[in-house]
């Protein structure tokens, strides 16, 4: 073909194009979940005895999926990495140990650059799983376990660029994470941990001493401080209340925009109300090192938009409002 040719569609026609090759990778998983079985049972138990790592190798497309694969297991509690098997050649073989478990890809089965890792991957003695779309392959001979990933057609029209096969590769690496993580017992909070800077790892690993206010910034009033002093301590503040706090520094109660609304119902004078006649003794409060989502339940349990943070010994450490763990990223 020496130029570009380009053939007009209407917009129904592009869509129906779309829809079949998404129908033809759906059926391409499907024929791979339909046969899943002992060989899938195998690669599962392989990996998870894997004392060392689980190392994916894999060409061309086949590559890409490793990437991802690998990425998945190590991101759901089962250390992985990708090895290219060109550089493995040069090199990088030396990243492979004798406790390793290796994951080889190719559809085809006969892919050069991955036949030829093999010899040397088998004199270190380490587990074999090859995932190929070719149960009579070189490569599916070679390995300790093969899991047939093989697909009725690909999506591409001409039935030759890597799109269905690909797809049910990375599916099957996906269902062999996902595995791995119920058989490790792999939590939310496991994930978190592999996880930092994601909106989960924020939700489960920040604790409320890292969202609070502390020292001069907490406010805080005597209980025998007026309210026009109570209030001008959460104007300064700005945290929509303050803290009513003995000469020990313990938590008396607190003052909230509530409280302040109800006192003014009652026709009191500012200027000479006590803060012990107005505060709410029977408050909400959390400790330092709970975590931060804990803090938002408990606002929204109680519908309530500030918290005071207290030691075992009730001791005023800090204060936080839905602001702050809005910032935080945790709600």
């Amino acid at each position: 073909m020496t130029e570009l040719s380009l053939v007009a569609h209407d917009d129904a026609t592009l869509i129906r194009l779309g829809r079949d090759a998404l129908a033809t990778e759906a059926a391409a998983i499907v024929a791979v979940s339909d046969r899943l079985g002992a060989d899938f049972v195998s690669a599962c138990r392989v990996c998870l005895s894997a004392r060392g790592r689980v190392v994916v190798i894999g060409m061309g497309k086949s590559g890409h999926v490793g990437r991802k694969i690998a990425a998945t297991l190590a991101s759901t509690g089962t250390p992985s990495f990708f090895v290219h098997p060109a550089e493995a050649q040069h090199g990088d073989i030396g990243m492979v140990t004798h406790d390793d478990v290796v994951i080889l890809l190719s559809n085809s089965g006969e892919t050069h650059e991955v036949l030829a890792v093999v010899p040397v991957l088998k004199r270190l003695g380490i587990p074999l799983v090859a995932l190929t779309g070719n149960p009579q392959s070189a490569l599916a001979r070679a390995a300790d376990v093969h899991v047939d990933v093989s697909v009725p057609a690909e999506a591409c029209p001409l039935n030759l660029a890597p799109t269905a096969s690909t797809t049910a590769a990375l599916a099957t690496g996906d269902a062999l994470a996902v595995v791995l993580l119920h058989l490790r017992g792999f939590t939310e909070a496991d994930f978190a941990r592999s996880h930092p800077g994601g909106s989960l790892g924020r939700r489960l690993l920040l604790h409320v001493d890292e969202v609070m206010h502390s020292g001069s910034e907490v406010p805080i009033v005597g209980p025998t401080d007026t309210v026009s002093a109570g209030l001008l301590e959460m104007s300064r503040k700005g945290l929509g209340m303050t803290a009513v706090a003995g000469p020990d520094g313990e938590l008396l109660g607190v003052f909230t925009d509530g409280d302040l609304r109800r006192a003014l119902d009652r026709r009191i004078d500012v200027h000479v109300t006590l803060m012990d006649e107005v505060m709410t003794r029977q408050c909400r409060t959390i400790g330092p090192r709970v975590l931060a989502v804990e803090a938002v339940v408990l606002m929204e349990r109680h519908r309530i938009t500030s918290l005071v943070v207290v030691d075992d010994d009730q001791r005023i450490r800090g204060a936080l409002n839905v602001h702050d763990l809005l910032r935080a990223g945790v709600m």
